[in-house]
């Protein structure tokens, strides 16, 4: 059973270093790359002011989160949630950086999951185009309309859709396409994306049905269509 998580959240800004807190955490549960429809969502106390600027983006006001409970409060309940799964996350850096930072806050350890970036895997399924996950879902069709304002949950909601989509979309189930993790690694500067590609479908012929295969291509005659696939991915050397 593959477990993966589709993580999201809202903060009061762009860097914990400096004071800013998160104040939602949204997430989505797939096994095996299908929702279970078990969630989590938590409001945050981020204990400062919200700045203008990240109101804008999310609209969570000093007075909607004033009565929410503290992230230390909620730690245990997100960090059980998650175990020891996968992290899909589109910017994995950012929320990555915020989440060890709250957990770090509260004496707790970092997370060791992996993380696969679904900016990076986007640039790699789409070089040179944009990546965001609004325009990501134009490149799908998937209907974001919804969208008006960033919101953890309905942001996660949206990712676990465009994620699927990445890897193979309705027929990863079926395991027939390549399969691209990316793991997120901490340095003493933050967090570092790598891509590492492996190819999920492996070859699943015995050599006796090879062998019949190809006896039964060769009553066909050299000519045949399926005369010229049989060898294709032998050296030149073994079919010369």
């Amino acid at each position: 059973m593959t477990r993966e998580i589709v993580l999201d959240t809202e903060t009061t800004g762009l860097n914990p270093a400096t004071g800013d807190r998160i104040v939602e955490i949204g997430c989505v549960e797939l096994v095996n790359h299908l929702p279970t429809g078990k969630n989590l969502h938590l409001y945050i106390n981020p204990e400062r002011s919200m700045p203008e600027e990240a109101f804008r983006v999310h609209g969570l006001s000093d007075e909607f989160l004033s009565d929410k409970p503290l992230f230390k409060e909620v730690a245990d309940k997100f960090v059980e949630f998650i175990g020891d799964a996968t992290l899909i996350i589109h910017n994995a850096a950012f929320d990555m950086g915020f989440l060890n930072a709250e957990l770090e806050r509260t004496q707790r350890p970092t997370l060791r999951n992996e993380v696969i970036d679904t900016v990076m895997v986007a640039r790699n399924v789409f070089p040179g185009a944009r990546v965001s996950l609004d325009a990501l879902c134009k490149t799908y069709g998937i209907d974001n309309s919804r969208r008006t304002l960033h919101g953890a949950l309905l942001d996660s909601e949206i990712l676990a859709e465009v994620y699927l989509e990445l890897i193979g979309g309705r027929q990863v189930g079926f395991e027939l396409v390549s399969e691209t993790r990316i793991e997120v690694t901490t340095t003493t500067t933050g967090f570092v994306a790598a891509a590492k590609r492996t190819v999920a479908l492996s070859p699943r012929l015995s050599e006796a049905e090879r062998l019949a295969h190809e006896a039964f291509v060769a009553t066909m005659g050299p000519d045949s269509l399926w005369a010229k696939y049989v060898h294709k991915d032998e050296p030149e050397s073994a079919v010369a």
